[in-house]
């Protein structure tokens, strides 16, 4: 019989296409997920779209009576629950900490301190810890990791990376899992704390145990209604609603998108591989994309004619470039992308014409700009 798989943010966006690729392998699951409004509306119902074939708790992470249930007779964790949101965790600090850090902690010492079974543990960590991503000098000859660009040179719109040696235009290259780290967000702090938490609690208690950093996942089941989510679902609801979609700076900074689809069998990978155990890997396509051409791709497919506003402001800890080197997964685990972008965008928009989606991607902005971290 298969083991037995508990699923934390499992009735999420990443998390249910996990449980269904799960459930299709023949695991059993136990599914732990408080339904954040945010994410899930106000009623805070189990989604439609989550298989049937599990078992479901509905809990905080930072309930400890629950989650000590919830994790008996678990043979392997996933660990995705999590507050998502860049720009919110900045304001809304110790509810990102407590959720994400506090949360991971809970776990972690229920499994110390308590009786278990748990024979491995896959942890949800993401891009966003490396901060800018990787360069290179091509006067200097040389790779070369910057940290954030200056208020000053942000306040003269010049936007590009350049060299602290010889002040020439980096460009940028895939971003290696040794790069070191620069998070630059609350968020981005949890996520480092929760790859670093979980790789040293397995390498402890000998527990097989690997992060996957995820860049920007994509697909069907994003929340749409909530404006702190994947910059491909914030685009859709602003053109359901017939409104441009919003872009900071000039449109020209660059994300590696990865289809959900991918994202999945990366994490299957990384659960049913002995090689993958106490490694971190990234999860990307290894390609980058411009802000401004995912938006007018977008528009085109959703068949919106009016052009994206190109705000030309900036937010604090935002980055200009980050795409994954994927050497490491593609030649320990065998991973390589299955979904070319333009097939994965058509399913997604597909999917975004059946939704209806509330647009609060200003009342976002604005709270941002209000906080002073957005200007």
């Amino acid at each position: 019989m298969k083991p037995r798989v508990l699923v934390t943010g499992g009735a999420g966006f990443v998390g249910s296409h996990l449980v269904d690729a799960l459930i299709e392998r023949g695991y059993r699951v136990r599914v732990f997920d408080n339904l954040e409004p945010q994410v899930h509306g106000r009623g805070r119902r189990v989604p439609e779209y989550l298989n049937k074939n599990i078992e479901f708790v509905k809990a905080d992470i930072r309930e400890k009576k629950r989650l000590r249930e919830a994790l008996k007779n678990i043979d392997i964790v996933f660990h995705l629950a999590a507050a998502v949101g860049v720009g919110q965790s900045m304001y809304e600090i110790e509810r990102y900490m407590s959720i994400n850090t506090g949360g991971a902690a809970i776990l972690l010492d229920i499994l110390a301190n308590e009786r278990n079974d748990i024979k491995k543990m896959i942890v949800a960590s993401s891009m966003s810890i490396y901060g800018e991503g990787a360069y290179y000098c091509k006067y200097c000859k040389k790779e070369v990791y910057p940290g954030l660009r200056s208020k000053a040179q942000l306040d003269r719109h010049r936007w590009e990376l350049k060299c602290s040696a010889c002040s020439n235009i980096l460009e940028a290259i895939p971003t290696r899992e040794d790069k070191p780290l620069f998070p630059t967000s609350m968020y981005a702090i949890s996520k480092r704390d929760h790859e670093e938490m979980f790789i040293n609690f397995g390498i402890t208690y000998n527990i097989p145990t690997v992060a996957l950093r995820y860049f920007n996942i994509y697909g069907p089941r994003q929340a749409l209604s909530n404006p702190y989510t994947g910059v491909a679902a914030i685009f859709s609801a602003r053109i359901l609603n017939n409104n441009s979609p919003l872009i900071f700076e000039d449109g020209f900074q660059s994300r590696d998108f990865v289809h959900v689809d991918d994202a999945v069998r990366a994490s299957l990978l990384a659960l049913e591989k002995e090689e993958a155990n106490y490694q971190i890997f990234n999860v990307g396509s290894g390609k980058k994309l411009a802000v401004l051409e995912l938006a007018n791709i977008l528009g085109g497919k959703l068949g919106f004619d009016n052009e994206p506003e190109i705000l030309n402001k900036f937010r604090e800890g935002d980055i200009r470039h980050c795409f994954a080197d994927i050497s490491k997964i593609r030649s320990r685990l065998g991973f390589t992308p299955k979904v070319e972008f333009e097939e994965g965008l058509s399913e997604l928009v597909k999917w975004v014409k059946k939704q209806r989606a509330v647009d609060r991607v200003k009342i976002a902005t604005d709270e941002l700009i209000a906080k002073g971290l957005a200007r």
